[in-house]
Order: structure tokens, then C-alpha cells, then sequence
């Protein structure tokens, strides 16, 4: 049986032409009246659907990636179209009851989660809930949220001071909610055989601000590697794992060298890193576990040993320093209209934490979830796990201290 997420599973910037065929032929056959065959899933392979509700920690998808459409001024995805073959049979009176726009944007991290959600939920309410989910960065995401651009967006890492500043400006009040975690992953080419583990203080001897045009070669890393010449690709200083990578690696975010292959679409330095045996890159580790066959994770010694990115590691923060949270922030007045507020507890309930499983991140624990539902359905506002003065703990602990 092929997976839900395998019918609609997208990458950013690529249409696959077997798919667009189908649908149009499937118009023309309506146009003549007759019958439509159902379209055929594009996608080559199944994801592993996870039981996220009863486990704490889901399964990595490996299934192929299928179809996107690319929008000018950044990549978005437009969901919310007719149920009508999507397998679903869930829509219940109440969701068909719903109706309205919601404009999503933000990291491209999340993205895979909110589009998973948005294009199930969209199908649930016949397509008369409309959910564009846009790819600006984090910092950028928030730019437009601050501004009351969009409904919510879509981070991977908390919200800064400047940015709670720039919402406060504006007047927006925000529910921030984490959706699921993330173990930030560095990869090499998989022809690359002499790089299996990395320290964090190698990370940042490669990519300190200082190491700008000095450290270029591979053994200027560590010795005993080849004096070869590195090539570099991060993402770009608007994107959360940006700031994430930076603040933790070099002590200050937004802090690293300038001369790498910086992109906010991650399936391009996915390409970058698999197109050179030299390259070495990071990104969010639904990206590559879409890329398992062309790219190599590297494991990661945090002061404990190495340790590779994996959906037990990441869950169990073994993975270390590098696993972290992922959010949405949600506009309080938005999430007062009806499809806003249960298009938001379809995300974090059973079929949202699936849905995060299924395109490759690890869904919490269900007692995070509940304290994450709790927070938005009491309509707590304000930074807890970001801003100047974040609270300290685990996720649930946070959660739990700003109920």
C-alpha cells in the first residue's frame, strides 16, 4: 500500500511531468464526459508511517520526492484543493462546515510538516480551506509575520529579541507551539571516506568567522585528512538552521565565514554537496533523510563520543548539541477564527504528529503535544522558548512553566 504522504510529497522547485500528464488528461476525459481514471501517485517509493501517537519518537521517510510548484519571490506551496481522490474519508461534518484562507511562511525546515498538514487538512475540508505555505527563511518568515502578512509562521529556532520587538511594534500578539524536533545534519559526499565523525571544534575551526579564505583545505581541519579543497554549503543567513548552526557551533549567531554556497532552498545544497566529492554542507534532517542515497551523514562529537543523526538520537538528545525544537508561531487574532483554530488542532493531534513522522522529523511525546494544546486553546501569548530572556528546561518543562 502506498503512503499518504507519498501521493503529495514535494520538493522545492521540481514538476514532474508523469504527474502533470495525468491530470491533464484526467480533464480532458471529464471534458468529454467521461469517466476520470483516479491520478496515480507520483512519487517512487513509500514512507514508513509511524504511530506518533502511541510512540515518542516516529520514523525517518525515505519514499521519493514527488511534484511542487514554485511561486515567483520564493517558493510556496498552495493546498486546499477538492478532496475528491484523496483516499482521506475522514472529513467530518464540522471541518466541511470551514472555510477561509490561511497564509503560512518561514523556514524551510518546517515547511515539509506545514505543507504535510495543510494539503490533509485542505482535503478534509473539500478545498474550501485554502493554506498557502510560503518558503522565506525563519528571519524572513518572521519579517512578514511581524508585519501581518501571514497567520503564522513557520521557525526553526525560537523567535529572537529583535524579532519580538518588531511583533510588539506592530501590536501582533503570538502563540509560540513546537511541532516536533529536528536533529540539524552535517553531510559530506558519499564518495567522501575519510570524514566519518566531526567535533564541534572542528565545526567551528571550519566554519568560524576567522576561518574565512584561511581554512580551505581539509587537512588545515584535522591533519590527518587530505590537503584537499573544501567546498562549503549552508544555508542562508535568513534560515533558522542559519542561526541555529552558528550560535551553537561558533557562540554567536549569525556569526560564520562568508565564502560558502549559501541557498534558503535546501534541495539546493542537497545538489551542491552530492555534485562534489570535496563538498560538505548542514540542513535539517528530513532533508537528508530524502537524500539518504546520495549524501552521507556524518557523526557528530558534542564531548561524549560520536554520535550519528538518528530518529532515536535526535529524540533522546544523545544527538548532541545539534537536536532541537521546531515551531510554528501562531497570530492570536487569527487563531480566534474558526478554520485558523481547528486547522491548528489538527496540527497537533494524531494525524498532525503522524504527518510529522512520515516526512522525516520526530514527533514529541503526546503529553508535549497536550501542554502545546493546552497553550494555544488557553491563548497563552508571548516568547517562552525565545525572545531575551528564554525560559530553561526541557521542551515539556517549558511548556509546563508558561501555561
Amino acid at each position: 500500500m502506498v503512503s499518504r504522504v507519498s501521493r503529495y510529497r514535494k520538493s522545492l522547485g521540481r514538476i514532474i511531468p508523469a504527474l502533470l500528464g495525468t491530470l491533464l488528461l484526467a480533464a480532458a476525459l471529464a471534458a468529454c464526459g467521461a469517466p476520470a481514471a483516479p491520478a496515480t501517485p507520483a512519487s517512487g517509493g513509500a514512507s514508513s508511517s509511524q504511530a506518533a501517537a502511541e510512540a515518542p519518537a516516529g520514523g525517518a521517510a525515505t519514499g521519493s520526492v514527488a511534484a511542487n510548484e514554485q511561486m515567483d519571490g520564493g517558493a510556496a506551496s498552495s493546498t486546499g484543493g477538492s478532496a475528491a481522490g484523496s483516499g482521506s474519508g475522514r472529513a467530518s461534518g464540522d471541518l466541511m462546515s470551514l472555510a477561509g484562507d490561511i497564509a503560512v511562511d518561514g523556514s524551510s525546515t518546517v515547511f515539509p510538516i506545514t505543507e504535510a498538514v495543510a494539503e490533509e487538512f485542505g482535503n478534509l475540508t473539500d478545498g474550501r480551506v485554502r493554506i498557502t505555505v510560503g518558503v522565506s527563511g525563519t528571519g524572513g518568515g518572521f519579517k512578514k509575520f511581524c508585519n501581518g502578512e501571514t497567520d503564522i509562521a513557520d521557525a526553526s529556532r525560537p523567535i529572537k529579541g529583535s524579532e519580538v520587538s518588531l511583533c510588539a511594534e506592530s501590536g501582533l500578539e503570538y502563540i509560540e507551539i513546537p511541532v516536533a524536533i529536528d536533529g540539524l545534519t552535517v553531510v559530506v559526499n558519499q564518495d567522501n571516506d575519510f570524514v566519518q565523525c566531526i567535533t564541534v571544534a572542528e565545526l567551528n575551526k571550519m566554519w568560524a568567522p576567522e576561518a574565512e579564505g584561511v581554512v580551505t583545505d581539509w587537512n588545515q581541519v584535522r591533519a590527518e585528512w587530505p590537503a584537499e579543497r573544501m567546498e562549503l554549503y549552508a544555508p542562508g543567513v535568513d534560515s533558522g538552521t542559519f542561526d541555529y548552526f552558528t550560535d551553537t557551533v561558533n557562540g554567536e549567531s549569525g556569526a560564520s565565514r562568508g565564502d560558502f554556497t549559501a541557498s534558503e532552498d535546501d534541495n539546493v545544497l542537497v545538489t551542491g554537496v552530492a555534485g562534489s566529492r570535496n563538498g560538505i554542507g548542514y540542513f535539517g534532517y528530513s532533508y537528508y533523510g530524502e537524500n539518504r542515497e546520495r549524501l552521507k551523514a556524518v557523526a557528530v562529537d558534542g564531548g561524549s563520543g560520536c554520535v550519528a543523526p538518528t530518529d532515536a538520537a535526535i529524540n533522546d538528545g544523545s544527538y548532541f548539541p545539534l537536536s532541537r525544537p521546531l515551531f510554528i508561531y501562531v497570530r492570536k487574532d487569527a487563531a480566534q477564527t474558526p478554520h485558523i483554530a481547528e486547522f491548528i488542532r489538527y496540527f497537533l493531534g494524531a494525524e498532525g504528529r503522524e504527518l510529522a513522522a512520515e516526512v522525516g522529523y520526530i514527533p514529541f511525546p503526546p503529553a508535549v503535544y497536550a501542554l502545546a494544546l493546552a497553550k494555544f486553546e488557553n491563548g497563552v501569548t508571548g516568547p517562552a522558548f525565545g525572545g531575551d530572556n528564554p525560559l530553561e528546561g526541557s521542551v515539556e518543562q517549558v511548556l509546563t512553566a508558561s501555561q
